[in-house]
């Protein structure tokens, strides 16, 4: 993938998750830049797994994140935001953003590519500096990206020489696999899916204090995977993303074995 590549997929995804969420779709213009200097950037550092030190960050003016925080929560039909809240919406799009890239790059590659950890952090003084403009109706908000040389280098596909012998493993179809006569007769049976954001206690005083609008904080924050419950069994964890304007997962990692008996007790 072209080094303006990943930015320009980057921005694209943001893009449609920004639009999956407000219903109208971003202009969105990428060109290589200098690197800013206003002193209220807010910086986020994304890790790939694709190599080691492949990293990305997106800094954004208090501004800029205000306007996209408060354009999506809008879109979602909340008028009384806060900064708080304007934040944490603008850092889900960057993260949704985040993995369309690193699925991008798995798809590019051929080889599975993933968001490991990512902070609040400034960007090293390597790597090229773009400028992201997107233009949210009369608004145009401006971010800046930093691609490290590590994640330019590891988004290379190798080259292949003349004198290399590529090997075709042609693959059985779906309907030539075969399993245990004793599985066929399981794989119609219907299991209940559900998606665990987290938990909370409350005590019954607070419970019924409840009313529309009350907040409710779970044990999880925002960062962190949600479980995916298969008949009262955790078998996986992934991020949640926004598909043509309903929820779904991306499964991020399917749970062992020793786990999941775990999680029956």
């Amino acid at each position: 993938m072209p080094d303006d590549g990943l930015i320009e997929e980057w921005a694209a995804g943001l893009a449609r998750a920004i639009e999956s969420m407000t219903g109208q779709a971003p202009q969105v213009t990428v060109q290589q830049a200098d690197r800013p200097s206003e002193p209220d950037i807010f910086w986020w550092e994304q890790n790939l797994s694709s190599a080691n030190g492949a990293a990305a960050w997106i800094g954004a003016s208090a501004s800029s994140w205000k306007e996209i925080g408060s354009n999506v929560l809008k879109g979602a039909g909340v008028d009384d935001g806060d900064e708080a809240g304007f934040k944490s919406t603008y850092q889900e799009c960057v993260s949704q953003a985040f993995s369309g890239l690193a699925q991008a790059l798995s798809s590019s590659l051929r080889r599975e590519v993933t968001c490991s950890s990512s902070r609040e952090a400034p960007p090293g003084t390597s790597g090229k500096t773009y400028r992201i403009e997107l233009q949210l109706g009369e608004q145009t908000v401006t971010l800046a990206a930093v691609c490290s040389d590590e994640l330019i280098k590891s988004s290379q596909p190798p080259a292949i020489k003349a004198d290399d012998e590529v090997a075709v493993v042609e693959a059985p179809l779906h309907d030539e696999l075969h399993y245990p006569k004793s599985l066929d007769l399981l794989l119609d049976v219907e299991l209940p899916v559900s998606v665990s954001f987290g938990r909370a206690q409350l005590p019954l005083k607070d419970v019924i204090k409840l009313t529309t609008g009350s907040i409710v904080e779970l044990n999880r924050a925002v960062s962190e995977p949600v479980e995916i419950i298969v008949n009262n069994c955790v078998i996986a964890r992934g991020q949640v993303v926004v598909v043509e304007g309903n929820f779904g997962v991306r499964i991020q990692q399917v749970v062992s074995r020793q786990e999941r008996l775990r999680t029956l007790r």
